[in-house]
């Protein structure tokens, strides 16, 4: 019983340390990150530069990896005509 109850206290010694640390060393969401450009832009009232455009996202990247296989109508392999007798 004394290593159960030994065990469960070191488990919640763990837990609360990792808590306190991801506490203390978390970084705000909605923050942007602190550069001397940005310092140098809040000073002299600029506004912040805009976001670079969202490059457009493959529709099966694991296919272009060559990791799994593509669309069938794509690749050629897909179901051919029946041909007439």
């Amino acid at each position: 019983m004394q290593r159960v109850r030994i065990g469960l206290t070191g488990l919640a010694f763990v837990f609360l340390a990792v808590l306190l640390a991801a506490i203390f060393t978390g970084q705000v969401a909605d923050e942007r990150p602190v550069t001397p450009n940005s310092i140098g832009q809040q000073l002299d009232g600029a506004p912040p530069p805009a976001a670079p455009a969202a490059e457009a996202q493959p529709t099966e990247p694991l296919a272009e990896l060559g990791v799994a296989p593509g669309n069938a109508d794509s690749n050629g392999t897909g179901a051919q005509p029946a041909t007439p007798r």
